[in-house]
């Protein structure tokens, strides 16, 4: 699923012969950082009750950067620096990552792995 939704973003570039919708594939590498740094790599604290400092930060941080990857092309789009067709392929190359995402947060939920 990942890479389809890297086919789709690197294809939203490709076909329009326009790379600025790469611009928002930073913003994938960013969204599972905060997990990496503050969640020990598991996704077991975004729907924990407990609080503290590094874990709102945490909290903040991936909900930031997920913002972050639908207002990127609608800021390019904005701008004129992409098609509107580029647009909708990112917003469905979003979507596939946050399924992706979601698929790897129920796995690792489950002990049974």
């Amino acid at each position: 699923m990942f890479s389809s939704s890297i086919l789709l973003q690197i294809l939203a570039c490709a076909l329009y012969n326009n790379w600025w919708p790469m611009l928002s594939a930073l913003m994938y590498v960013l969204v599972p950082m905060p997990c990496l740094f503050f969640g020990g790599g598991s996704t077991q604290f975004l729907i924990s009750r407990d609080g503290g400092g590094w874990i709102d930060a945490a909290k903040f941080l991936t909900g930031a950067s997920s913002i972050g990857s639908l207002a990127i092309p609608i800021i390019l789009r904005h701008a004129d620096l992409i098609n509107t067709g580029a647009m909708f392929i990112e917003f469905t190359s979003f979507f596939i990552f946050v399924m992706t995402v979601l698929c790897f947060h129920r796995a690792s939920l489950d002990d049974d792995w």
